[in-house]
Formats: structure tokens, sequence, C-alpha cells
């Protein structure tokens, strides 16, 4: 199963960084160009424990729904997301918070797998591993981007 593991340092307090990771509001602007929306669920604001979203959005030229819960939360250090519908046959989303000096270290631990055997174990070894990493460096330089705007610095 292919796992995505990715550090980013913010120059943030801990509380700044895990509240912009977790709003929906921010989320749909990182993805602007697939054009995702929340369309069920909590569809604004910052999501908590057991909450769900669904979000519309275009990938591979389909459009797609997935919906997922927030399964553990534990502001500000850690929270997880979880697939309970959509394209992947399995999808799971660490993400952790640790304050290093004065930065904030997040590391997000994205687990996946598409569904269709074989052939969906090779479209997540050449196209969907290199596509999720991107998608995600994209969504945590949209945090360090609205940081800068919410802390003044």
């Amino acid at each position: 199963m292919p796992a995505i593991k990715l550090e980013t340092h913010i120059n943030a307090p801990i509380q700044l960084c895990f509240d912009l990771s977790t709003s929906i509001d921010l989320h749909k602007i990182s993805t602007a160009a697939t054009n995702e929306k929340a369309i069920a669920g909590t569809t604004e604001g910052l999501i908590k424990l057991n909450e769900c979203v669904t979000w519309e959005a275009t990938h591979f030229g389909i459009r797609q729904q997935l919906t997922t819960k927030i399964t553990a939360f534990d502001s500000p250090v850690y929270f997880r997301d979880e697939q309970l519908k959509g394209a992947f046959k399995f999808l799971e989303h660490d993400h952790y918070f640790e304050t290093k000096g004065d930065t904030v270290l997040m590391k997000d631990v994205f687990n996946f797998q598409s569904p269709f055997g074989f052939v969906g174990h090779l479209f997540d070894r050449l196209i969907l591993n290199n596509y999720m990493r991107k998608f995600l460096i994209k969504r945590n330089n949209t945090v360090k981007k609205f940081r800068k705007q919410t802390s003044g610095s």
C-alpha cells in the first residue's frame, strides 16, 4: 500500500497551523485547480472529531465525490481523516503537529490504495503517488501562505 510522508516547517504558532489544516474554507482555496467543493456534512469552518465532509472535485477528467470523517482529534497536535466513501479502496491521512523552536513541524502520513487489484496497484505506483504528493504539498504551501496573512508576518 502506498504511503506518502511529508514534513513541512511553518513559522507560526501550533494552534494556528492546526486550525488552518482543519479549515474547510482553506481546503477549498488550496484545491481551486480541481474545482473542489464541500457539498455535504461540514461545508465551512473548522472540522472536528466525528464530523464528515463530502467533497466533489474533478481529478483526471473525472467528476467524483469523496466523503471523509475525522476519526481522531487531539488539538493542536494530531488529527486523522479517513475515507468513508469514494474512489479509493482505502484512504487514511494522519496529520501531526510539533513545535520545534520558533517553528511548527507539520507531518503528513497519507496511506491510500486504489481499487482494481493489479491495475490499481500499477496506477498507484506510476501515477497516483506523485499526483497525491503534489496535491498535499500544494495544500501545505497554502497553509504556509495563509499563516503569513493571518499572523501578519
